[in-house]
């Protein structure tokens, strides 16, 4: 399988580098990018072939668009003709599938995705949609790239993707402020910097692989550790008390909401 990206940011090198780990050979890939000091890069660390611009008819099987939103739409202007057959896999949050098919003169064998930041370190988990135009076996390469650097799950209705981007996208940024908030209580019970930091951290972390790794339901696990008039059952009674269901909630709903905004800004004529 030949996978060509349109830039070759910290997003891109993370897939690549995970493809490599998952038996991608370095000939089948390359990247386009136009940052001599970042081509040089990518050349150096993975062996992958590199240009300032793409020439001839991109014939790749997978295409990942990986550069910022806002410039998206004049990106693919500037590309040649694509292979009939190539999957082209946007990773550029926001921008809807039937935008970039549009962009691309019909090529409707477009399959969006919204990773999340946790890819950098192979932990990631991203949701996909496809247009009916990507085949079976397209929509399989999709997966295989993306999974190079963590899970996947697939919604049937592109809608959908806005509230992937509220949980998963945006989510990492509220367990960060999560783990700002537990560090800062540690300090105000007279820990010291360090120590504050890592207990927050680590008790994230472990709270996390312990879900993944032991596969109950969290509200079970939670139970596991609030014995009956306990010290975790005080905390967990103030956190309700304070709301904390109801602010996540919240969170949700507006980042989902600004999501679909940014659907509309960016696919604007």
């Amino acid at each position: 399988m030949k996978i060509g990206f349109i830039g070759g940011g910290n997003m891109a090198e993370a897939m690549i580098g995970g493809m490599l780990k998952q038996g991608f050979a370095a000939r089948d890939i390359s990247v386009v990018d136009p940052g001599a000091d970042r081509r040089t890069y990518l050349a150096t660390q993975f062996g992958v072939a590199v240009e300032a611009a793409a020439s001839a008819t991109l014939a790749v099987d997978v295409l990942v668009l990986a550069v910022k939103p806002q410039i998206l739409r004049e990106v693919l202007a500037g590309l040649p003709r694509l292979a009939a057959d190539t999957c082209v896999l946007s990773i550029a949050a926001g921008v809807r599938a039937g935008d970039i098919s549009r962009w691309l003169s019909g090529h409707d064998a477009v399959v969006r995705a919204m990773p999340n930041t946790p890819a950098l370190v192979g932990a990631g988990i991203a949701g996909l949609f496809a247009l009916p135009g990507a085949s079976a076996p397209q929509r399989a390469h999709a997966e295989q790239v993306l999974k190079a650097v963590g899970q996947v799950v697939w919604v049937a209705d592109e809608a959908q993707i806005d509230a992937v981007t509220a949980i998963s996208g945006s989510g990492p940024a509220y367990v960060f402020l999560f783990i700002e908030a537990l560090e800062a209580a540690a300090r105000e019970l007279g820990l010291n910097a360090e120590t504050a930091r890592a207990l927050a951290v680590q008790t994230v972390y472990g709270a996390a692989a312990l879900a993944v790794l032991d596969g109950s339901e969290p509200a079970l696990l939670r139970a596991r550790v609030t014995s009956k008039g306990g010290t975790t059952e005080r905390g967990i009674a103030a956190l309700e008390e304070h709301g904390v269901r109801a602010a996540v909630s919240a969170a949700a709903r507006a980042a989902a909401a600004r999501a679909g905004e940014l659907g509309d800004l960016l696919g604007a004529e």
